[in-house]
């Protein structure tokens, strides 16, 4: 049976530069490129060089001259402030200008770098958006970092001005900003020439005379700057991911590219159609928040919904809900582990009762595995498709999804569907041969990788390739460990250093966190292998429980050795299970499953910065210790 999705697919690797040159059309630039892919210095690819292009532009400008200035642009829903603002594309442009030209008052110039250190707030869209109109590179850092790690980010990026936000809300206390951003620059080699504060009323900063600027006395001088030509392949971003070492890693987004992509996914993967609503549920800091809060859904003409809370506790389960039922949200996007935390506080969705979810088309989710148990719950509440897709921070935009806008795929519970055009996925073992269909190796992406992706690392050209391009030339390593099943559907199943080694069989993790997903009484869980001296690894469960459920920790945990012992086998060797209250997260919600399994092994670990809350792992650790481990 013909597939046009198929066909799309085939086309973008058989032609890309065709494909991707079509797909420019729906950019505006203010010179086309000289080639739609410069491939003369491998590894290093650019797309689209010698065009000139404004990203600012694209995201708000051409909007208000194609007379949808009046539209909603931004919708602002903070329950931790209660407060709520929309912007229009017509308000947009007027303060993304009047920034910009803030900005420029203060020296900033083209390439100069500008750090963003706010929450979830307008004011920071506008700040990103202010850096693209003048060509400064913008680095976001997710606020509330402590102030050594904004500090190494202050020295990798070395911005010639700091913007900030007083403070940021979480929905039981207000984190001070500005403390952490003062002793950040005092310990930091780079010192910013200045830092503009927006004062939030909730906890005003104090303002050091010398160097910090109050953001509203200096856009009340400024004049609106109007937006730069810039090369296709100069930088948009940097945005810091941690790495192995320690020291974060810059990845680059350029701006022709990265607006192709983006573009093209909004009505090819989402399905999304221009004055639509479109919610991305995460931060600003974080590259979902990058890509699709801010400049994909401006980008495509869309009305992007912003929100300052979380799923839970602001005020109840009930958040997502109301969000979507007063702004007719069309498509929503966010972590598997915010409907984990809805399903574990309100397992039968009472909650849910007298919202209209009429306009509501389709949920996506990614950033962690979605497990099918959660897959299910949430189709069954919501009677929409629930799409598991698959991308990183390097990427920017989906490697792995259904996507919608060309042809909706059968739903296999579990996978995120195929590779979406643009990327030659692979699954290849250790020696970089291609494995067989359902066969469990490394997932590589055949270079060159589409627009869109990082180029490289900020300053570091060498960290680029050690880092992703080395172990398989040829590929780019994206460190998530699967397969590729016979009817061309990728599997991710755990990053590859959650592949563990029982007795010489290699084995999953992510396919015990399946079972132990579908147990009726569990929320939520993670399975980490633990050093055995006679097996090499051996997994070790941890399960959170439903909101309700009073049985007791250790019968469950029986029951859950059980089920993998029936469904695995026992060549899993899967003999220990705990519950615990709670699992160690990023502020992004992805379990920190490395960290546990140091603690498990007494190796000394590092409290990694984004953590959500660090008194979680005092609580693993005496669960752990419970099981003979962590001593």
């Amino acid at each position: 049976m013909a597939s046009v999705f198929l066909d799309v697919y085939r086309r973008s690797l058989e032609r890309p530069e065709d494909f991707w040159a079509e797909a420019a059309e729906d950019i505006d630039w203010f010179e086309k490129w000289d080639r739609v892919l410069d491939d003369s210095k491998p590894p290093f690819f650019r797309w689209f060089a010698g065009g000139r292009v404004n990203t600012c532009y694209n995201a708000v400008d051409r909007h208000v001259a194609s007379g949808r200035g009046e539209q909603l642009a931004l919708v602002w829903d903070s329950p931790v402030a209660a407060t709520k603002a929309t912007l229009t594309y017509r308000e947009l442009q007027s303060e993304v200008a009047v920034l910009a030209g803030a900005l420029r008052d203060l020296g900033v110039v083209l390439g100069d770098r500008v750090l963003v250190y706010m929450p979830n707030i307008p004011e920071t869209a506008i700040a990103m958006l202010a850096c693209a109109r003048i060509g400064a590179v913008h680095s976001v850092v997710f606020g509330g970092f402590a102030s050594s790690e904004l500090a190494a980010r202050i020295d990798d990026a070395r911005p010639k001005v700091v913007l900030a936000a007083s403070c940021g809300l979480e929905p039981n206390r207000v984190v001070e900003y500005k403390p952490l951003l003062d002793g950040a620059i005092e310990i930091a080699e780079h010192t910013p020439e200045t830092c503009v504060v927006l004062q939030r009323p909730q906890c005003p900063a104090r303002l050091e005379l010398e160097r910090d600027v109050d953001w509203m006395d200096l856009v009340a001088g400024a004049s609106p700057a109007e937006c730069v030509p810039l090369a296709a392949t100069d930088p948009l971003y940097i945005l810091y991911t941690s790495g192995t070492t320690g020291i974060p890693k810059g990845v680059v987004r350029d701006n022709g590219g990265h607006m192709v992509a983006l573009h093209w996914s909004m009505k090819n993967v989402y399905g999304m159609a221009p004055g639509e609503v479109f919610w991305a549920a995460s931060d600003v800091g974080w590259v979902v928040g990058h890509s699709y809060i801010v400049y994909a859904p401006l980008l495509y003409g869309c009305t992007s919904v912003m929100f300052e809370g979380k799923p839970v506790g602001t005020p109840d389960a009930s958040a997502y809900w109301r969000v979507i039922s007063e702004q007719r949200v069309r498509v929503l996007f966010t972590a598997p582990t915010a409907f984990r935390a809805i399903k574990r506080d309100d397992p039968t969705a009472q909650l849910k009762r007298g919202y209209d979810l009429s306009a509501f088309r389709t949920l996506f989710l990614a950033g962690e595995r979605a497990d099918p148990d959660t897959l299910e719950w949430a189709e069954d509440i919501l009677g929409v498709p629930v799409i598991d897709h698959w991308w990183q921070t390097e990427t920017g935009w989906p490697m792995a999804a259904n996507c919608l806008g060309i042809e909706s795929l059968p739903v296999k519970h579990g996978s995120p569907t195929r590779a979406v055009p643009g990327y030659d996925v692979v699954v290849l073992d250790e020696h970089g041969r291609e494995v067989a269909p359902d066969e469990t190796g490394a997932i590589c992406v055949r270079l060159p990788l589409p627009p869109g992706t990082l180029p490289t690392l900020w300053n570091n050209d060498q960290g680029y390739v050690d880092t992703y391009l080395s172990r398989y030339p040829g590929f780019y390593e994206t460190s998530d460990a699967g397969f590729c099943d016979e009817d061309g559907y990728l599997w991710i199943m755990s990053r590859t250093d959650d592949i563990i080694n029982v007795a010489g069989h290699r084995l999953s993790t992510g396919g015990m966190e399946e079972v132990l997903a579908s147990h009726p009484d569990v929320a939520e869980c993670a399975v980490i292998g633990v050093a055995d001296d006679l097996k090499g690894q051996v997994p070790l469960g941890l399960a959170v429980l439903k909101a309700g459920v009073d049985r007791k920790g250790e019968e469950i945990a029986g029951e859950l050795v059980q089920l993998v012992r029936e469904r695995i086998g026992p060549v899993a060797s899967f003999k220990q299970a705990a519950v615990v209250k709670r699992l160690p997260k990023t502020r992004s919600g992805k379990v920190l499953r490395g960290t546990m399994r140091s603690i498990a092994d007494s190796q000394e670990y590092r409290v990694p910065p984004t953590i959500d809350d660090p008194l979680v792992l005092d609580e693993i650790k005496e669960a752990l210790q419970g099981l003979g481990y962590a001593s």
